[in-house]
């Protein structure tokens, strides 16, 4: 689907320089916009891309004067990253939309497949399970003996959701996450060996949140393991059996949490961050990356390194750190020094 400048600004409420006809058909990065492409200064640091992007179109903000000769068609808005945003999601909106119950889904009898929804090959929706209206069940996903799906939510290729679990309205789940797996439960027994400790919850996820590819969020041993409104998870992450993460928290990859923790409201965690279990996180907190946290950690805090330490004694102890190889030779001329005047 093509955009001209004309059209673009007309959406965005922004002033042409240049062409008025030039048009798009994709989005590009700033460095590498092509011929047909439209791109976008955000950071002032990428300004003399500017000047050589061969993309059609660039939107930039209001105040950007250019110190060069520009071949693209400017558009200057308010915001360019907030306006390209509004681009991205016009153009999800217009592509086009999957629909219809594939003949070769898998569908029991007395599962409800509310209305608009898309069920494609291979999907199986077991007993009792209920779907809500407008949800997209992508290829080859197995929603399991009464599970809830909220309406409007997507659920991508090779998803595998475990009987009882429940997932709210207008959330997105990636290909290959796996919702109410077993938790991690075993107990030594007098052989040697372990005994599994039967998982009987479930898992909660409530309404707006996402889950990316290959995550993991297991069932709880009672109760339910709940993922609260809002939250964002990425790839390849593992949430253990009880855990609880708080609204609006956002997680990157390879993070994983143990067992019984609990992670509040509007925290950041960044990726490879490590929770050990029956854990406390606070509200507003922030960890960053490979950040081992065995202890509980009070709202607003910042918590890096591993074992954690607050920011500030973290990056002090860090700069000791890099010096340990100078001040253990200063340590040795030293010894050497303190041996010759015992000597003398």
């Amino acid at each position: 689907m093509e955009f001209t400048a004309e059209m673009i600004a007309g959406f965005l409420g922004g002033e042409i320089v240049g062409d008025k006809n030039a048009r798009v058909h994709t989005v590009a990065s700033i460095e590498d916009g092509a011929e047909g492409s439209m791109a976008y200064l955000s950071n002032p640091k990428y300004e003399k891309y500017v000047y050589t992007s061969r993309a059609s179109i660039i939107l930039v903000d209001r105040t950007f004067t250019p110190s060069a000769d520009v071949a693209a068609t400017l558009i200057k808005v308010d915001d360019a990253g907030a306006a390209v945003l509004s681009l991205l999601k016009l153009y999800e909106a217009s592509k086009p939309q999957k629909s219809g119950i594939s003949s070769r889904s898998s569908i029991a009898s007395d599962a409800e497949v509310g209305e608009d929804c898309y069920v494609g090959d291979f999907a199986v929706v077991e007993s009792g399970a209920r779907i809500g209206r407008g949800c997209k069940i992508y290829p080859q996903v197995y929603i399991g003996d009464g599970v809830e799906v909220g309406e409007g939510t997507k659920i991508y290729p090779g998803v595998k959701i475990y009987e009882g679990c429940r997932i709210g309205r207008n959330c997105i789940i990636h290909a290959g996450a796996v919702i109410g797996a077993d938790g991690f439960g075993f107990m030594p027994n007098a052989e040697g060996g372990f005994d599994k400790i039967p998982q009987l919850g479930n898992v909660i996820i409530e309404d707006d949140v996402e889950i990316g590819a290959n995550t993991c969020i297991d069932r709880a041993k009672t109760d339910s393991t709940i993922i609260r409104r809002g939250v964002k998870l990425d790839n390849l992450i593992q949430v253990g059996h009880n855990v609880q993460i708080g609204e609006n928290t956002v997680s990157s990859a390879q993070m994983g949490i143990a067992g019984s923790s609990r992670v509040g409201r509007n925290c950041f965690l960044a990726g490879q961050v490590g929770i050990a279990d029956h854990v406390t996180i606070g509200d507003r907190v922030k960890i960053g990356s490979q950040s081992g946290i065995d202890k509980s950690v009070p709202d607003d805090e910042v918590r890096m390194g591993s074992p954690a330490l607050a920011g500030i004694k973290y990056h002090r102890s860090n700069a000791v750190f890099r010096n340990l190889p100078e001040l253990a030779q200063r340590v040795n001329a030293l010894e050497k020094e303190v041996k010759e005047l015992k000597t003398k």
